[in-house]
């Protein structure tokens, strides 16, 4: 007996002695008090539009974080009756489960023992070893860690911290944008079927994901009602309405190419880390724009942004058909060979991520191009309502039915000040992501020149109503005779605001003439237009590499 009591005294010694040393971080590392009052975790940042609507976010981790007083009660009935009934009333480890997990454990039961508060302690500071030597080390840990958070904060701050860092389905974490995804709510609006299935989703958030596994979803859905009544949180006449009920979902996941304006996100992007890098936190580390939960508010209008998109879609779908009509790309002789689109198809097929991933696999060039034969199953992009289309095709023929399709851009800006109301970049970012507003897109600008040519003409005491001549004009020092409206028929005069509705060319180099090649270029780029424009009569009809950006700013 003595020697029980002996081993005993010693076994409990080592047991406080290893405590003492976990609490004091000599045994792997223990956040101070004031992490523990503060836990960080990562958090995705916001960009809004002008009137707050989510556009999208950037992030490591999709997560969100809300308050206790805008998360629903039916959300913390329902976390606590499923999760750790007696939450309320232990302080971080419940004596009760504790006691039972060796008598679970003998008659081979699985049961989870962990309190919310212990959850949470392992969400906010993950075991650094999953060593199985080293798990009674890590469990204690995070006892520890779960007395201490219970010490330093307040029940509703541990339930709170715990719902913005638990993982949900489809990558998402924390309760805030868990109910944006699956039922596009803030977390104070959804009912008690709602939160039960987003509580439901912690158990396994793959299998009990009610978009991938609808019927799984529901069957945990029920047992977090009967829990929830169990604990009388609602009555069995809710539990029997509730558990008949479907709970449909409102899905709307956000993702990188997904949502609206994702080019004018990536440029917003690139934009605030510019402005974050002289930036720094009150305690003195550099902003992360994917982990620090910034709001990133801009000036887009989203009703003139989808309005903007459908515009490009009506427009583009009709050009397309004139387009494809083309006899070389009806009857497909514009890949014959030897001809310059041949050359560029074979540079965009030795390019592309499939050919690059058979020579890594030692294939000769003749055996990857054979495999770039080789029909198989792909989604690739197509005119219609989900902008892709299901088909079987070789991956050569994947990359001609892609090049063919017209690209353009779109934006629209307040002229008085200078705020970007709308930006469409491309027909879809998910197969197409090159810019085609970005200031780096240059292309030949043509007539929409004319505006700013004319304005600098006025600017210079021209009248919108006096007489510009439409015959052929030569320049000084020029021996060539510039006739740019050789099968119009224009009367020899006309006044400069018909010259300009009427886009004539030879109306616009005669302005040129009068004003000056060197003082138009210099008005141009004094309007913000920063390309090159080389000083010839030609800059007067829009052949210099001007991007949209540029042009609209101007």
């Amino acid at each position: 007996m003595r020697i029980l009591w002996i081993t005993f005294a010693i076994v409990m010694g080592l047991f406080i002695a290893l405590v003492i040393a976990i609490n004091n971080g000599l045994v792997g590392y223990m956040p101070s008090l004031a992490e523990l009052e503060n836990p960080q975790s990562a958090v995705s940042s916001d960009v809004l539009a002008g009137d707050g609507t989510l556009l999208g976010r950037y992030y490591v981790l999709d997560r969100s974080n809300s308050k206790y007083t805008d998360i629903s009660p039916s959300l913390v009935n329902a976390l606590v009756a499923t999760e750790d009934a007696r939450f309320y009333e232990h302080a971080g480890i419940d004596p009760f489960a504790t006691i039972a997990i060796p008598i679970y454990m003998a008659i081979h039961k699985k049961r989870g023992s962990s309190t919310i508060t212990q959850q949470l302690a392992k969400n906010l500071f993950p075991r650094q070893s999953q060593s199985f030597f080293m798990l009674p080390i890590m469990k204690l840990k995070e006892w520890v860690l779960a007395v201490k958070l219970e010490r330093n904060l307040t029940k509703n701050e541990i339930i709170t911290l715990y719902l913005n860092t638990v993982p949900f389905g489809d990558n998402v974490y924390g309760i805030k944008n868990a109910s944006l995804t699956f039922y596009n709510k803030t977390p104070d609006k959804v009912s008690i079927d709602e939160a039960a299935s987003l509580v439901g989703m912690l158990k396994g958030n793959t299998i009990y994901n009610p978009r991938s596994h609808p019927k799984k979803a529901k069957e945990r859905r029920n047992v977090v009602l009967e829990q929830m009544y169990k604990y009388n949180y609602i009555t069995q006449a809710q539990l029997e309405e509730l558990k008949e009920k479907e709970t449909p979902l409102d899905y709307h996941k956000i993702d990188y190419h997904d949502g609206i304006a994702p080019y004018f996100r990536q440029v917003v992007e690139a934009q605030v880390k510019l402005a974050l890098k002289d930036l720094k936190k009150p305690d003195g580390t550099p902003y992360d724009i994917y982990k620090d939960g910034l709001k990133i508010w801009t000036t887009l209008d989203v009703r003139m942004q989808r309005y903007a998109e459908e515009a490009m879609q009506e427009h583009l779908t009709e050009l397309q058909k004139t387009f494809l009509a083309q006899s070389g790309y009806r009857d497909g002789s514009i890949w014959a060979k030897g001809s310059a689109i041949q050359n560029i198809l074979t540079s965009s097929i030795k390019s592309s991520d499939r050919y690059q991933m058979y020579r890594t696999q030692d294939m000769s060039e003749t055996r990857a191009m054979a495999q770039m034969r080789v029909p198989i199953k792909m989604r690739v992009f197509a005119w219609n309502k989900g902008h892709y289309k299901d088909t079987t095709m070789s991956p050569i023929d994947s990359i001609k039915y892609m090049k063919v399709f017209l690209q353009s851009g779109f934006m629209a800006m307040d002229p008085a000040t200078g705020e970007v109301k709308a930006w469409v970049g491309g027909i879809d970012h998910n197969y197409f992501q090159f810019d085609h507003v970005n200031i780096n897109t240059k292309r030949q600008v043509g007539s929409t020149i004319k505006p700013i040519l004319y304005t600098f003409a006025i600017d210079n005491g021209f009248s919108p109503c006096g007489n510009v001549s439409t015959a052929a004009q030569s320049f000084p020092n020029m021996d060539h005779l510039y006739n740019a409206d050789k099968e119009a028929d224009y009367a020899e005069q006309v006044t400069m605001k018909v010259a300009l509705a009427k886009s004539i060319n030879n109306a616009a180099l005669y302005v040129l003439k009068q004003v000056g090649i060197d003082g138009f270029v210099d008005f141009a780029h004094k309007c913000g237009i920063v390309s090159r424009m080389d000083k010839y009569p030609s800059v007067a009809l829009g052949v210099s590499d001007i991007s949209l950006f540029e042009m609209i700013g101007a």
